[in-house]
């Protein structure tokens, strides 16, 4: 049968039409058959050869699928032209499974291949390919892992990788610093590490027994790298205890005249803090690992009714959802929290009758809370920020006026202590721990409603004005984000406000970013994951439980979970999220 035998009949002119078919599975159908065809080993024209194994393959099917093949046979390369190719260095399986998907577009990827392929695949430019093994290494990091993807991934140059590696690390340090691959870091690995601003580490001497350890490992070729490592750990934010019956107590530093130094120079700078500018700044600096993924924790506040409340509701930001959580022992409204060495502080308050002086703190992962010393002062509308081994307690209304005096709280000991009060009266400012020093932000006397900021050196224990603010602030949220100050909502005596500005140390300038979606006053602001977190309010109507986010990468805010229990006025805290539950992760 051929053409000879139709006859072709007219189409009227008026009725001609053309039209574009399309079989949109023909490309698939025929790599289906490709590959059937190269199991039949019929057509192949290339035999790769790695080791001792050799696979067939077509040609034209390489340089259709896979890059570095594509370069190869149409480039006028060597290989180009041979039947016969060897690959050297190249892992057998992961090449056969690199071919099999160059016929068929699926690979699969387990915990025993996924490093081989990722290989690979870069080896052979497949980036999706790469890029799929990346995302699963993300799913199975680990304190024992993470070291080793690392360097996978910056040999690989693999930047998602090593962004979500370096994340992981600095969450997890401690964690990660008693594992092998630590002690098995090269000196520059190690001194790159330790000198990080985003670790997060409970207290400094997390860091420095982590040098310890690296050292004492390979005690011989390690000990003389010690002084260069321990200057990079901030040694005076140690506490006098600490450097006394640990830090000089150390063989390693006993040996070494340089690491002395160091030590009687933090002592120094605890003893005569005036010598503290002799220092390098970065060693007073104390670490913030701003991707801490943590649970927020809204304690206290109001009823829609005005009515304090004992309530404790938490949010987990990878669940999306808020739970109640154990109830404090007594109502508190307009109550300073604080988290230090991952426990909630809640300090002072309201409890509709009078304004508290009690404290008490919550241990999540026994789940209670527990009375301890009073202030002493009694304090509502108070301001408090954790620094170092303190946590700092700032202003507030005790039922007459509004308050200039400081204390101090040492939760190694259960003790107070009063400090040099503030330049002004303030209640419902905003109080923040940043760059090791102690800011206030905004707030009120009584009479007047505040621009101006301050802040605290526990070093010299001076207050310092610093500068204002571009809006006056009370009961507003104050919250530090990539070594940035943000001051967010608030009233400013007659607007109820939604505006939030930011403030940038290195220039010294305030400046305005988008505001949030409601206007917010008693806003709560926390940070965690990279955001900042707005909790509920006073909208200047209504006690709210609504919840938005910022993201200063697209400076913009987004609505999140409200929260269940809660209508408002509540203190917040962010516990990371392994201390909270230490089975959400390992």
């Amino acid at each position: 049968m051929d053409f000879e035998d139709f006859e072709m009949f007219p189409i009227k002119e008026n009725d001609q039409q053309q039209f574009l078919f399309h079989e949109s599975d023909i490309f698939s159908q025929g790599f289906m058959i490709f590959e059937e065809i190269r199991r039949q080993g019929k057509f192949c024209d290339v035999t790769i050869k790695v080791e001792d194994q050799s696979f067939s393959a077509h040609k034209i099917v390489l340089a259709a699928t896979i890059p570095y093949f594509h370069a190869m046979f149409l480039n006028n390369m060597a290989e180009s032209k041979l039947n016969d190719i060897t690959l050297q260095g190249f892992d057998p399986l992961a090449l056969e499974s690199l071919i099999n998907f160059s016929y068929s577009g699926k690979i699969m990827i387990n915990q025993s291949n996924v490093q081989r392929i990722m290989i690979g695949a870069s080896f052979l430019q497949l980036q999706k390919v790469r890029d799929a093994c990346a995302s699963f290494l993300k799913n199975h990091l680990h304190p024992t892992n993470v070291l080793g993807f690392h360097e996978l991934a910056n040999r690989l140059n693999c930047t998602v990788l090593i962004e979500e590696c370096s994340k992981f690390i600095n969450q997890y340090f401690h964690q990660v610093s008693l594992c092998d691959e630590f002690l098995q870091l090269s000196f520059f690995d190690i001194k790159n590490l330790i000198g990080k601003d985003e670790l997060y580490v409970v207290s400094e001497a997390q860091v420095f027994e982590a040098v310890i350890r690296w050292v004492k490992y390979k005690k011989d070729e390690r000990l003389h790298n010690l002084p260069q490592l321990l200057i990079l750990v901030r040694l005076p934010l140690l506490s006098p205890e600490y450097l006394v019956d640990h830090v000089a107590k150390e063989e390693l530093i006993k040996q070494s005249h340089e690491c002395r130094d160091l030590l009687d120079d933090a002592k120094d700078c605890l003893l005569m803090p005036e010598r503290r500018h002799l220092l390098d700044s970065a060693r007073f600096r104390p670490r913030i690992c701003d991707d801490l993924v943590g649970h927020i924790f809204a304690v206290g506040g109001l009823t829609k009714f005005g009515n304090s409340l004992s309530t404790v509701e938490v949010f987990n930001p990878i669940k999306n959802v808020w739970r109640i959580s154990e109830a404090m022992t007594m109502d508190r409204s307009r109550v300073g929290v604080a988290v230090h060495q991952n426990k909630l502080y809640a300090f002072g308050g309201y409890n509709g009758v009078e304004r508290l002086s009690t404290v008490e703190v919550y241990y999540p992962t026994l789940k209670y809370w527990k009375i301890i010393s009073s202030m002493q002062c009694k304090r509502s509308a108070v301001g408090t920020a954790s620094l170092n081994d303190y946590i700092y307690v700032c202003g507030g209304y005790d039922g007459v006026i509004s308050l200039n005096t400081v204390e101090r709280y040492c939760p190694a000991t259960d003790k107070w202590q009063m400090l040099r009060s503030m330049n002004k009266h303030r209640s419902a400012g905003g109080v923040i721990a940043f760059e090791g020093y102690i800011y206030v932000l905004g707030g009120h006397d009584g009479l007047s409603i505040f621009d101006s900021v301050e802040r605290y050196d526990p070093q010299t224990g001076i207050w310092t004005p610093v500068k204002s603010m571009l809006s006056r602030r009370c009961r507003l949220g104050v919250a530090t984000l990539y070594g940035k100050l943000y001051a967010c909502g608030g009233y400013d005596g007659s607007t109820f406000s939604q505006s939030v500005e930011v403030y940038d140390p290195q220039k010294d300038t305030w400046e305005y970013v988008a505001p949030m979606n409601m206007m917010r006053s008693r806003a709560a602001l926390v940070s965690n994951m990279g955001k900042l977190w707005a909790i509920g309010g006073y909208d200047g109507v209504s006690n709210l439980s609504t919840v938005e986010t910022y993201d200063p990468r697209t400076n913009t805010w987004t609505f999140a979970p409200s929260m269940c229990a809660h209508e408002g006025g509540v203190g917040v805290g962010v516990i990371r999220m392994n201390d909270a539950d230490p089975n959400v992760y390992f």
